[in-house]
């Protein structure tokens, strides 16, 4: 508040500091010039000498006068010094002139320095010390005004007033050394900031292109992972479709041998001219049939496997276990293989049918292909269930020999296959892909002691 008001409202740069510094200075010493007149007027009032308040008033005026235009135009300031510096040098040498020795009135010469530090340069002020000491030794020998100091006195003001000037002489010179440093420092960390702010700029705009780039390559790998997913999700189709038609051949193969037999028997018995009782053609054509209805329910089951199921649905998980293991029934009575489900009692989940039995059937048949490639005696097969509060655990465990430490870590990588040219390397692949993005789930694989344990983790309640 007060700075603002000794400103006058005017603003200043933050590196003109020594303008700002002499105008604030301006405004202290026409106020405190103003307040001492005042003071001074005062005590001459209460000490009846009213010769001098006159030049008093006049100065005050002065004073009144110079500080509204200062405040209104902040160009006039280096005239207003001189008239200040001008005002408190006749001033001063009045006290002198009029008083006498022991009214400590010339003890106000000693201030005088000070003023000529703020309101001259070095050079004008060496002009007026000169001027005020030789005015000085004029008192003594002037016949004009009667005074009552010495010659010695006027010499000693004289040497005490050219003491304290050397003083803020030399006062001033460090002063405007240090300003000189400073500003030289404040140039230099400008410059240094210049140069600092031309560097961060370049440095956006290199992290800027930078940046662009590398969302450029971001979206363009991110591309690159969407059209490889697709590539997956499409071969890993064809290749659940080749399982699919391997199983529908297995399905058929024995039924389609039982329908041959039959009709060749009642052939070969015609042939031979045996007479064929009506009860055996009608129960060798009811056998036909329920063969024919076979065939078709396992094509109705397979369409169902095959239908995108959108909806979630709640299923026994049992229900979904028997599905996927009749898919494979055929297959396990070639191989010899036993499978075990025990079922403790029923577990209710909500989820996508279809979706549930594919994972799980791949984990059998990845089960089914270890047990033909180790040609394993006394195979079991184990598929079950177990439940807590919020999940479901199912478990697929064979004892086809486990998998070997360097290739635990990469069975659900796709492509990756120990089956040789019989295995696409999609299956567990997909499999994960199905638990953890549809089921929001996870699937993971156990192996020891030449058993090996797949594990489907899911919540009971999809999200």
């Amino acid at each position: 508040m007060l700075q603002k008001m000794l400103r006058s409202g005017h603003k200043f740069l933050d590196t003109d500091d020594v303008s700002k510094n002499k105008f604030q200075m301006l405004n202290i010493a026409i106020i405190l010039s103003t307040l001492a007149l005042f003071f001074g007027m005062m005590a001459n009032i209460i000490r009846e000498k009213y010769e001098i308040i006159p030049v008093e008033i006049l100065l005050i005026s002065v004073n009144i006068i110079l500080f509204f235009i200062l405040r209104k135009n902040r160009n006039t300031s280096q005239v207003i010094s001189s008239i200040i510096t001008t005002q408190f040098s006749f001033l001063f040498l009045a006290l002198v002139y009029i008083y006498e020795p022991n009214d400590l009135k010339h003890i106000w010469l000693f201030t005088y320095p000070i003023i000529l530090l703020y309101f001259q340069n070095t050079r004008s002020g060496f002009y007026w010390i000169a001027f005020m000491i030789v005015v000085l030794y004029i008192l003594p020998i002037q016949p004009f005004i009667e005074t009552q100091y010495s010659l010695f006195q006027v010499t000693y003001l004289s040497f005490v007033l050219l003491i304290v000037s050397l003083i803020m002489y030399f006062y001033k010179k460090e002063m405007d050394e240090a300003r000189g440093i400073i500003l030289k420092q404040q140039y230099e960390l400008q410059n240094f900031n210049t140069e600092l702010e031309v560097k961060v700029e370049q440095k956006t705009v290199e992290l800027q292109d930078l940046n662009e780039s590398l969302e450029m390559k971001v979206k363009e790998k991110i591309k690159e992972l969407i059209a490889k997913d697709e590539l997956l999700t499409v071969q890993s189709k064809q290749a659940v479709m080749g399982e699919m038609i391997s199983m529908i051949a297995h399905q058929w193969r024995q039924p389609l041998s039982t329908i041959t037999l039959q009709i060749s028997n009642l052939h070969f018995k015609r042939l031979l001219g045996e007479n064929v009782p009506v009860a055996e053609s009608d129960k060798t054509l009811r056998d036909i049939s329920d063969t024919i209805v076979y065939l078709s329910d396992t094509i109705d089951d397979f369409q169902t496997y095959f239908r995108p199921q959108k909806e979630k649905e709640r299923e026994e998980v049992n229900t979904l276990l028997e599905r996927a293991i009749n898919f494979v029934k055929p297959r396990m009575k070639e191989i010899d293989i036993q499978i075990i489900n025990d079922k403790e009692n029923d577990i209710f989940i909500q989820t996508y049918d279809n979706e549930m039995v594919q994972v799980i059937l791949n984990l059998i048949n990845n089960s089914l292909d270890a047990f033909i490639e180790f040609e394993k005696v006394n195979a079991k097969l184990y598929v079950y269930a177990e439940e807590d509060e919020e999940t479901v655990r199912i478990y697929v465990k064979d004892n086809a020999g486990g998998i070997s430490s360097e290739n635990i870590a990469q069975v659900f990588e796709p492509y990756f296959s120990t089956k040789g040219k019989n295995g696409t390397g999609l299956g567990l692949y997909m499999s994960q892909m199905i638990v953890e993005k549809q089921f929001g789930g996870v699937i993971r694989v156990e192996s020891c002691n030449g058993e090996t344990t797949f594990i489907v983790e899911i919540t009971k309640l999809l999200s």
